[in-house]
């Protein structure tokens, strides 16, 4: 799966107001998700090359030594950048989150003015799954017949959808089609409840259901295999 770098983020039209501050060697680093995160113990929760979005919120009321702190964690995680919002509760990048930045080419980018952090977090994830689920069909083409020349389509799907496939004809069409305009929409609700003619509960509740079946649906890896084995499943008609 490739991944857009930091760089392919930064021109995204969601974050036309970013301003890189430091960093500027590790542009060509691969983003794999984006979060937004308050607390200063963030890195132990990231597992590295993520975005993180914060309004300084914490950062604004903790010591000079716990900024610098923060800073390393982040930079010691793997961390690929940090978005500050320099609107309500910090004004500048404190000096010596900047210096600590500038000295381990960790990337700081800020944003002058309020911005959405549910639209950046949108358009970045759209970017990510984009070569995955929408526009790079060759690799779609190639891994699909990766599996299946290789006599492991059915195991593939079953893996990915295994409790799905075994429901009623009615129910697990009814949910493969709700699974497949989810991913279409980048999971949001109601983009899918529109494709599909249907309230914004049913979608939620369905949610809830395909989440009790398959797990976890919110990494791209995850997303991924989904989507794959669902193209999987057409193939077989």
């Amino acid at each position: 799966m490739s991944l857009p770098t930091l760089r392919q983020i930064l021109g995204l039209p969601a974050f036309k107001g970013a301003e890189l501050l430091s960093g500027q060697a590790r542009l060509d680093g691969q983003i794999t998700w984006v979060h937004v995160a308050e607390v200063l113990d963030a890195a132990r929760l990231l597992s590295g090359g993520e975005l993180l979005l914060s309004t300084g919120l914490e950062l604004a009321r903790t010591t000079p030594e716990a900024r610098v702190a923060y800073v390393r964690s982040l930079a010691e995680a793997g961390v690929g950048g940090l978005g500050l919002e320099l609107v309500q509760w910090l004004k500048e990048v404190p000096p010596e989150m900047l210096q600590t930045a500038r000295m381990l080419q960790f990337p700081i980018l800020v944003f002058r003015s309020e911005v959405r952090f549910a639209e950046l977090t949108r358009a970045a994830h759209e970017r990510i799954l984009r070569p995955a689920v929408r526009e790079d069909e060759p690799l779609l083409e190639s891994l699909l017949d990766a599996l299946i020349e290789a006599g492991l389509g059915q195991r593939f799907l079953e893996r990915q959808l295994g409790t799905l496939l075994r429901l009623p004809s009615r129910p697990k069409s009814t949910l493969l089609a709700t699974l497949e305009a989810l991913l279409l929409a980048q999971f949001n609700i109601a983009k899918a409840a529109r494709k599909l003619g249907v309230r914004r509960q049913s979608i939620y509740y369905r949610l809830e259901q395909l989440r009790g079946m398959l797990g976890e649906l919110e990494s791209p890896e995850k997303r991924f295999g989904l989507w794959l084995a669902l193209e999987l499943l057409k193939r077989q008609g």
